[in-house]
């Protein structure tokens, strides 16, 4: 067998593999998949998002130098002050115009006005209309008015001499007036730059809603150790608050409440508050205990995000409920939804006192159409349902029901991430069969829940349970941003492609093929070693090759033979992950848009090489093996530099690991505070939960490579040194 040879972008050697057989299938799946662009913006090379309610191509265009004068009305608040200042700011960073605030109309104005918009805009919506020497943004609320500037940024283009913005009229307002994304930081935690500049980008893209699930990434005041090292203190919170209430969006504080609460009882103090002993995952609803602590937890939550109109309470996936002895009891009265909701009318109850809006991960009418229904009692008015992985009629009928009875609704759109290392944007895997992506599964659900006018608000879930760094959740986030405001266009193809030039730039290239690849070497990295059996049962595992042993160098030629499918698949593999570091080199050297992105894109890229590296290491080490056998008969000096070459096979696999891995880190952590930080005053305390999520295997970034020291190929390697010294002083010396 030929030799491996390494480069930056990996060639193999052996069999002989052709890029363009390899990328024939991906080629055809992309194509098919392409549509000429159909909305009235994309015609012009622009790229909006949210697009558009109404949109006409008419009048002068306004074109203008880089001076610009933004008007505002006399009698304009301390908010719209603010729309004003940055949309300067960023006029200045995206495109390197200088703007200044005046009271004069004159050439080359912008003017923000709240006055004489159409009423039906409402609060959210506006009005923009070009002429020649001026842009008029109107809007009727502080809240339209912010939005008409978002999408003024995004239809500015270059010019022959300066800029201009095409001739046209847009009136624009939203389907699902709350949109909310969730940001899941139970398995990480982002530094407060990070989080600023998160919201500024949620705002561009009109969310109005961060649902923050903290766990212990929160001081809590009231019982401190339960905070993590390093967790946001309250002040923290509240200035992050603040800042995020001027671009238009609440945060809303998630603290887990009944059930997802190992981060509270995974504390010795709290032990006695669980349903099941040897469970840490959930609460004893029928524990005063119980509501006492979490009472506590939320009225810090409170007091930390001021001015926020809800606070979300979870609870979801209890599996244990009903289980310990007087639980048991109450659930053969009142059902196990009975039961669930008995804990959530007792905790709504005091937040509503506290004047918060409940939100809770309940499906409408879920009371009723569970498999253990509710007996003789009913759901507490006024709660926010914000779950359905199925609304089960086409037409929403179970939302129309909780709604006529008092109860909001968001659309729940989950975006699994299917994969260890990347989003399933593009395809799935299900029963062994590839099946639509989170993209499909989110456009096809939002379009026609925005348009059916069935619910309050939108919730977009970004589930942290395999540890993806937040940046990889843009496009998911961005896709219910768009559909939830627009549900009518453009198409979901149109849709990407404007995604890929709005976020990254127009210079940006392949952008469709890198996410596709990457989400095809995420399920080729999750299906590797042992990474399956920890959530789909017992699917099998790696093992090392055998060892040498005895006088005449013995060993069993069985691995090339048992692993030869996930050899082949992963030689393939590592050539499309040399053609992903291709298309990520060639953004970066074309100046794209948030270029810290294609940092994050290209350690989860090394890290699926790695993975296919290794295994041909494995492959390659047998074959190594096989070699030193083969000559102990003959030349016994070859025989053991055949066990040398073994030895350097494991020693540059084992080196690789540790780079790649440090590097991911080093990347990821620019933006993050390390994987389960202790300080000084704090050591960080980790403890397994029952669901044992991907992330939480480790306490540290290791969980990316737990399965891979499960081989144990330094064990591996001591007894390779060990029989080297046996074979060099029988035969060599």
């Amino acid at each position: 067998m030929k030799k491996v040879k390494n480069s930056r972008f990996t060639r193999l050697a052996g069999k002989n593999i052709s890029l363009v057989s390899i990328f024939l299938s991906i080629s055809v799946f992309l194509i098919s998949s392409l549509k000429c662009y159909t909305t009235e913006l994309s015609s012009l090379g622009i790229h909006v998002i949210p697009y558009p309610q109404q949109v006409t191509l008419e009048g002068d265009d306004f074109i203008f130098n880089n001076q610009l004068n933004i008007v505002l009305d006399q009698d304009f608040s301390v908010i719209d002050q603010f729309t004003a200042d940055e949309l300067i700011k960023d006029l200045k960073r995206e495109w390197n115009i200088e703007g200044v605030i005046t009271d004069k109309k004159i050439d080359n104005s912008i003017i923000l006005t709240r006055h004489d918009a159409p009423e039906m805009l409402g609060v959210q919506g506006y009005q923009i209309t070009t002429g020649k020497n001026e842009l008029v943004i109107k809007a009727n609320g502080e809240d339209g008015l912010f939005y008409g500037t978002q999408t003024l940024l995004q239809i500015i283009q270059k010019a022959r001499e300066g800029y201009k913005v095409s001739g046209m009229k847009i009136k624009d307002w939203p389907d699902i007036k709350k949109r909310a994304v969730h940001y899941d930081t139970k398995h990480h935690q982002d530094k407060k730059s990070y989080v600023k500049s998160f919201i500024k980008d949620l705002a561009r893209y009109k969310i109005n809603i961060l649902v923050w699930e903290w766990e212990d990434k929160f001081a809590y005041p009231s019982h401190p150790e339960i905070g993590a090292p390093g967790a946001f203190t309250i002040e923290e919170m509240q200035e992050l608050t603040r800042y995020a209430h001027k671009y238009h969006i609440q945060i809303v504080p998630l603290v887990q409440g009944l059930g997802h609460v190992s981060f509270i009882l995974k504390w010795p103090q709290y032990e006695h508050l669980r349903e099941v002993e040897a469970s840490n995952w959930e609460f004893c609803p029928l524990r005063e205990g119980s509501y006492d602590l979490l009472f506590d937890l939320w009225d810090d939550a409170i007091e930390a995000t001021p001015g926020s109109e809800y606070i979300h309470i979870g609870s979801d996936e209890t599996y244990e409920l009903g289980a310990c002895e007087k639980c048991k009891v109450k659930a053969g009265e009142i059902g196990l939804s009975g039961l669930y909701h008995f804990f959530v009318g007792k905790a709504a109850e005091h937040l509503q006192a506290a004047g918060r809006k409940v939100m809770v991960w309940e499906r409408p009418m879920g009371w009723e159409k569970s498999r253990s229904p509710a007996k003789g009692i009913k759901p507490i008015k006024g709660l926010v349902l914000t779950e359905s992985y199925s609304y089960m009629t086409p037409d929403f009928k179970y939302v129309k029901e909780a709604r006529s009875q008092g109860f909001e609704v968001f659309a729940y759109d989950p975006n699994p991430g299917g994969g260890h290392l990347f989003l399933s944007c593009f395809y799935r895997i299900r029963n062994n069969k590839k099946v639509i992506g989170s993209l499909e599964n989110s456009y096809n659900l939002l379009t026609s829940a925005a348009i059916s006018g069935a619910f309050d608000g939108m919730i977009n879930t970004s589930w942290d349970d395999a540890g993806l760094h937040n940046q990889l959740w843009m496009l998911s986030f961005v896709t219910s941003a768009g559909y939830s405001w627009n549900g009518s266009k453009p198409d979901l193809a149109e849709f990407t492609g404007s995604f890929f030039k709005n976020y990254y730039g127009n210079s940006a290239v392949n952008m469709k093929e890198l996410f596709y690849l990457l989400n095809e070497g995420s399920y080729y990295y999750a299906e590797t070693f042992e990474r399956k059996v920890w959530h789909h049962g017992d699917v099998g595992k790696t093992h090392l090759p055998d060892l040498p042993r005895g006088d005449a160098l013995e060993y069993d030629p069985f691995w090339n033979r048992e692993y030869k499918e996930i050899v082949d698949r992963s030689r393939d593999e590592l050539t499309k992950m040399g053609r992903v570091l291709q298309i990520i080199e060639n953004n970066k050297q074309s100046g794209v848009k948030n270029s810290y992105d294609f940092e994050l894109f290209r350690t989860v890229a090394e890290v699926i090489r790695h993975t296919c590296q290794t295994y041909l290491d494995l492959s390659n080490l047998e074959y190594a093996i096989t070699e030193a056998h083969r000559k102990t008969f003959i030349d016994s000096k070859e025989a053991y530099n055949g066990l040398v070459k073994a030895q350097n096979i494991i020693e540059k696999s084992l080196k690789r690991r540790e780079e790649v891995l440090n590097d991911l880190i080093n990347t990821w952590e620019e933006t993050r505070f390390p994987k389960g930080m202790s300080t000084k005053d704090k050591e960080y305390f980790f403890q397994q939960d029952r669901a044992r999520h991907f992330a939480n295997r480790r306490p540290d970034m290791t969980y990316l490579i737990y399965d891979e020291q499960l081989l144990d190929m330094e064990g591996y390697l001591e007894k390779l040194k060990a029989y080297m010294e046996y074979y060099k002083d029988a035969y060599l010396d």
